[in-house]
């Protein structure tokens, strides 16, 4: 056990709880209004033009379980039921979710896409398991079960890889649930069948292209690991990680995929439009890492993987902005997109709760 300590950059050092930015979610209530949260901004701004979408609401409810987890806070336990209403009014009476909402309320599709179905339900499960209250958890696991018969169609990994993470999560919540741990192991199956059919000499990666959000899928993995013991899981996730670090870690620096190109399999990078996404996903996969292996290495490359948002990535200019709470849209080659947006403010503070919480195991 760790004994309130973590590493710190590249040095070993350890960091305190000091040593993290005060916690200021001006911007996340500024972006949150009776519906739910806005998912853009200007500059600062609500962009009330392009309305509302599950994808955010989902990763504000995972932030605010996770707040609440660190420290009870009354503000934040009233943001939860609203992001938890939005995505209670956002599922359709088969238990699938729409995802995007104007902000005169009209919903603008049937049927969301499969990544944001599966952020919903890892979302779901981490309040089910983790909820302030048990009607809380009681409610995402009601919404949770609604939508339970969709996930074996999923298709997208990073669907699937989500709603991974969110069924074990669940069964944590409802302990043992055999069927449940079958639905693991199915998926789980298929992202290590995508595996095998990609990995290809020093390829070690589920598809043939690097793209966004990408730490997610080790990620599942250790977690079907956690609930089913299977060292196939384990094998792939380590293998599949410690990919990933090696084409974006740099003299322990962080430097995500840019999504202005990807990296395909036997092209040169793109280094620029970096997003705060995938500094998150990072930091979630190291600290389950350190979760199964105790290994403080994990903690260190979690920590340097957070330090992202701070300035510790290629132009050395911090994404966070204290003044307000936000967090700037992404990294560029001409600097920062000025943008305080949910997606990336949350991923900062998802981050910073995470880190936090770990000095604290």
């Amino acid at each position: 056990m760790t004994t309130g300590v973590a590493i710190s950059q590249s040095t070993g050092a350890v960091f305190q709880p000091g040593d993290l930015p005060k916690v200021n979610l001006s911007q996340i209530i500024n972006l949150t209004d009776d519906t739910g949260m806005i998912q853009h901004a200007l500059f600062n701004i609500p962009n009330r033009k392009e309305g509302y979408c599950i994808d955010d609401n989902a990763r504000a409810l995972l932030l605010a379980v996770l707040t609440c987890k660190v420290k009870k806070n009354p503000a934040v336990l009233a943001l939860l039921q609203v992001y938890l209403s939005f995505i209670h009014y956002m599922q359709t009476d088969n238990g699938e979710f729409r995802n995007f909402m104007s902000y005169t309320k009209i919903c603008l599709e049937e049927r969301g896409s499969e990544d944001s179905f599966g952020r919903t339900l890892m979302a779901l499960g981490f309040l089910a398991n983790e909820g302030p209250s048990n009607a809380l958890a009681r409610t995402g696991a009601d919404i949770f079960s609604r939508a339970y018969r969709h996930i074996d169609k999923l298709v997208s990994i990073r669907g699937i890889a989500n709603s991974i993470i969110g069924v074990c999560q669940f069964i944590k919540y409802n302990y043992p649930d055999d069927l449940k741990r079958d639905l693991v192991i199915d998926l789980s199956n298929k992202m290590v069948r995508m595996y095998e059919d990609n990995k290809k000499d020093k390829w070690h990666w589920f598809e043939p292209v690097l793209t966004y959000d990408n730490a997610i899928l080790p990620l599942a993995l250790l977690n079907a690991y956690e609930i089913t013991s299977d060292e196939s899981y384990l094998l792939v996730a380590f293998e599949s990680l410690d990919f990933l670090e090696f084409k974006v870690f740099h003299n322990g620096v962080l430097s995500p995929i840019g999504n202005q190109g990807w990296l395909e399999r036997g092209h040169a990078r793109a280094r620029f439009d970096q997003q705060g996404i995938d500094a998150m996903a990072m930091v979630l996969c190291y600290q389950q890492a350190f979760r199964l292996t105790r290994d403080k290495k994990y903690l260190k490359r979690m920590y340097q993987s957070y330090q992202w948002f701070l300035g510790r990535n290629d132009l050395g200019l911090s994404l966070y902005d204290p003044s307000t709470g936000g967090c700037a849209d992404g990294l560029h080659s001409e600097g920062i997109n000025l943008n305080q947006g949910a997606e990336s403010t949350l991923a900062y503070w998802i981050s910073h709760m995470v880190v936090a919480s770990s000095l604290k195991e």
